[in-house]
């Protein structure tokens, strides 16, 4: 196959390149390098997946994250295409295959760990097999000056450099103010790069802050209780306050659990494991809970405290609304909050890699970027404009998705804030707080239709149960949507709808269309 259109739509059920989608594939499909800026649920995976299926050899994608790369593997298997990870959660046995497998050209994609990268069994692997690609995921990792520095990632360059042949290097991410962009370009040693910036805009989030003076637990169980029974990260600037909000959701009835480093391996990626399976509604958690989330259906992200920078608000914010549908970012801010990001500042972790001077530059950096966070929390501007800005995009002054230009999705709260007491019992819970795109009018399912939608839901987690993946894994809640809106006859019929390629259409297509036909009282047709 060498359409890339055919491609897109056979593999993965789209009929277009969304923005910078197709000048970044047309790059690393000609030899050239490419940097893609673009926010998250913008597309940045298909850049390089749809590319690795085209190109002679295999595509090696560099990943921070085991989940990311065992959902991103898991999810591309769905699809028909073959493709494997090689990290710490294989046994020796399973690693020996994959590593047998990879060399005799049984995958077209495989994600690995930078720290792989030094392994001399991998390095041999990479010599004899015919590398076309390589795709650096969370690109901004290569950069000090970025939020999730990681020096393993200064090594990658020296890798490519070590194949016999250079091929062309794709390079990732959704947050880079423009000094983190020279350190990707230069630090990944990129060559004439194919260079797309989309913006950093997600008009289906809405961005609401809520000062804070006292009784932050109780405004937030107010804001969960308009919002239980959907998904979504509370995070928290320390484990203290992780575990204290959590056993506050959990005894107030929602489907909660914890996440922060200093849990035990096993409970951190069970409690992760669960909120990707949709055994729980709410993960509470420090920033340790991290960029291997790639939960589409994350409808809100609640910051319970102030974060230290801008550039990690924005990137966990993110976590929300990966679908396109809208959803909440919200941020708790109080006074105290800066006192505690100074302390967090001053007393984190230093990074030994780093020579003092070095690290003198990072704190200050630090501080300003604090200083900066603090601008936002306090702004009486646009909260959107106010983000946009710091990265260096322009934007209206107003845009009606925020709480400066469309008022607080959560008026009661300033109430509790300034009570002389908490509130003893709750109140009546009111309907969840109405959310829409930017500048569009909601498009709702038809009533009769969300029986439909909730019957194709059902046959799709039966489907994830059975194959061992997240419900999401399967298709994304926009493609059930568009199935009980058309309610489609045939598995033809299928090949019309948002994210359903040939393989899904094969794979899943007939229990859809069986689950649809139940809820609807017709006979299937899977012609």
């Amino acid at each position: 196959m060498t359409d890339k259109l055919q491609a897109l739509k056979t593999y993965f059920g789209h009929d277009g390149f969304r923005e910078g989608q197709e000048a970044l594939c047309d790059a690393l499909l000609s030899g050239r390098d490419a940097l893609g800026i673009m926010p998250t649920g913008a597309g940045k995976s298909v850049c390089y997946q749809l590319p690795a299926l085209l190109l002679p050899g295999v595509t090696l994608v560099i990943s921070p994250l085991i989940s990311l790369m065992q959902d991103q593997v898991a999810a591309l298997k769905a699809a028909g295409i073959p493709a494997a990870y090689l990290n710490s959660s294989l046994t020796p046995a399973q690693m020996s295959l994959a590593m047998r497998r990879a060399g005799e050209g049984a995958y077209k994609l495989i994600y690995v760990a930078p720290e792989r990268l030094e392994t001399p069994s991998f390095r041999d692997l990479c010599r004899r097999m015919p590398v076309s690609l390589v795709a650096v995921d969370e690109a901004h990792c290569v950069s000090q000056w970025g939020q999730d520095f990681r020096p393993d990632y200064l090594r990658i360059a020296a890798f490519i450099g070590s194949l016999p042949v250079r091929p062309p290097v794709g390079a990732f991410t959704a947050t880079a103010t423009a000094r983190v962009r020279e350190d990707i370009l230069s630090l990944l040693g990129l060559r004439d790069p194919v260079r797309a910036v989309t913006g950093f805009d997600r008009p289906n989030l809405f961005w609401d802050i809520i000062p804070i003076s006292r009784h932050r637990v109780f405004v937030l169980l107010h804001m969960l209780e308009r919002l239980r029974g959907q998904c979504g990260i509370v995070y928290c600037a320390t484990r203290k306050d992780t575990e204290a909000v959590c056993e506050a959701l959990r005894k107030d009835g929602h489907r909660a659990l914890r996440y922060h480093a200093g849990l035990s391996e096993d409970e951190r990626r069970e409690n992760q494991e669960a909120f990707q399976y949709d055994r729980c509604d709410v993960i509470v958690a420090t920033n340790a809970f991290g960029m291997g989330i790639d939960k589409p259906n994350v409808r809100f992200v609640i910051h319970y405290n102030m974060p230290k920078s801008i550039e990690a608000y924005y990137q966990e914010a993110g976590r929300a609304g990966r679908d396109g549908d809208p959803a909440l970012c919200a941020l708790l801010f109080s006074k105290q909050d800066i006192v505690t990001a100074r302390w967090l500042i001053e007393n984190g972790e230093k990074n030994p890699d780093l020579s003092a001077e070095e690290q003198t530059r990072v704190y200050r950096q630090d501080m300003a970027r604090l200083r900066s966070m603090i601008r936002y929390s306090e702004a009486r501007g646009c909260c959107r404009a106010a983000l946009l800005g710091y990265f260096g995009e322009p934007a209206a002054p107003r845009c009606g998705g925020c709480s400066v230009c469309a008022g607080t999705l959560f008026p009661d709260a300033q109430a509790i804030t300034q009570a002389a007491k908490p509130p003893k019992r709750k109140a009546a819970p009111k309907p969840a707080p109405r959310l829409v795109r930017t500048g569009e009018a909601p498009s709702d399912l038809a009533p009769a239709d969300e029986a439909l939608f909730e019957a194709l839901r059902l046959c799709r987690a039966e489907l994830a149960r059975r194959r061992g993946v997240p419900a999401y894994v399967i298709c994304h809640d926009r493609t059930l949507r568009e199935i009980a809106a058309k309610k489609p006859h045939t598995l033809s019929d299928l090949g019309d709808v948002y994210g359903l390629g040939e393989s899904k259409i094969r794979s899943f297509g007939p229990e859809l269309l069986r689950a649809l036909s139940e809820a609807t009282g017709r006979s299937p047709t899977d012609g």
